[in-house]
């Protein structure tokens, strides 16, 4: 992969946009299939009540917005709309949780879970919890998750203006933890946060400087929620964020660029420039996390229109091997035991046992 300076990069985003366009179309062709576009699912498994002050996201407890805060999904629920995405024609399901990082308890057991029967599914599992350490980044390998996303947001200088409650060297310790792992890395950014351009090109420098840059790169444009400190941004134009993806794209050519969040500001002919600047990933359905999205067959028709086909599953790796998890499976032997003690008591009740009754003293 060439190494580009942070000028280099400005000069090639500054760069006139039909230009842009055609040198990011060239560079895609030459490391991907033009009409293939991945449709990816994003299902919010824990929404709200998170601990974090992200200047942008409904989600924080702080902030007062319409978003209502759930406790996590039930591995039962999450399987079935795994189930509806995978028939819809999604090939990928990325499960986002509202935490500021993983704990080791009973609602991670429960993702594992998840992670092992979407996985089974035969759709790649990407998950979003937050911050993670190394163990708990092997026990998601394990369970088969393919990617884990970890955004950086914006350039190491701008970082402070939009979150205070987390460092941009915890987010490259996380992302870090997934590559030791095997897991492939998921990371991008958001723009129209009031940064400069400088910043936009900043975060694509901080992937520059990684010895493997991410295999996807989602580049998402604010969703501006009531409630947020970041309310009033004016919403960026549609032009902007085809610069980013050409721009992204020229960048590292191999990875995945991924249109994201902002998509339903786009028209058809801005989503069309994206695409052939280098896009290849979409999220489908009617909800992105807690924002709107275009539904399942807005973008079908959009698929008929400009001729693109759904990229299958597993097209950019190998699908990773669920393994039993030791932690799941001690409990599940334990839950064994006690329901057979259970069962062996009962037997030993007598058929005409009465309990005791038990009267009041006044």
């Amino acid at each position: 992969m060439q190494k580009f300076t942070q000028q280099e990069l400005l000069d090639i985003y500054n760069q006139p946009l039909l230009e842009l366009v055609f040198q990011a179309a060239t560079v895609h062709r030459e490391h991907h299939n033009p009409r293939e576009v991945q449709m990816s699912s994003l299902l919010s498994i824990k929404t709200g009540g998170c601990s974090e002050d992200c200047g942008y996201c409904p989600q924080a407890a702080r902030y007062h917005t319409d978003v209502e805060a759930h406790k996590l999904m039930s591995v039962e629920s999450v399987l079935e709309q795994a189930k509806n995405a995978k028939a819809n024609g999604s090939s990928r399901l990325c499960m986002g949780a509202a935490w500021r990082e993983v704990r080791d308890n009973k609602d991670f057991d429960n993702v594992i879970e998840m992670v092992q029967g979407v996985n089974d599914l035969d759709m790649e599992v990407c998950c979003t919890l937050g911050m993670m350490n190394e163990d708990q980044a092997k026990r998601l390998k394990n369970a088969g998750l393919f990617a884990y996303n970890h955004n950086l947001d914006t350039s190491a200088d701008y970082y402070d203006d939009v979150i205070s409650t987390r460092e941009y060297e915890d987010r490259l310790d996380t992302i870090e933890n997934a590559r030791k792992a095997g897991i492939s890395v998921c990371s991008g950014g958001i723009i129209g946060m009031g940064e400069a351009i400088e910043d936009r090109i900043g975060l694509l420098m901080s992937y520059m400087k990684m010895d493997v840059p991410p295999e996807s790169i989602p580049i998402n444009a604010l969703v501006a929620v009531e409630g947020t400190p970041m309310e009033d941004q004016k919403p960026i134009e549609q032009w902007e964020m085809i610069r980013m993806v050409a721009t992204t794209r020229i960048a590292f050519p191999k990875s995945v660029v991924r249109l994201s969040a902002g998509r339903t500001k786009m028209n058809l002919e801005g989503q069309a420039l994206c695409f052939m600047a280098g896009a290849s990933s979409i999220f489908a359905g009617d909800k992105l996390l807690t924002t709107p999205n275009p539904e399942f067959n807005e973008d079908k028709e959009m698929f008929e229109i400009l001729g693109l086909i759904p990229k299958a599953p597993f097209a950019e790796g190998e699908q990773p091997e669920t393994k039993p998890d030791a932690i799941n499976e001690e409990k599940k032997r334990k839950e064994a035991i006690r329901e057979a003690e259970l069962a062996e008591a009962k037997k030993n009740i007598p058929v005409d046992f009465q309990p005791r009754k038990v009267t009041s003293v006044d």
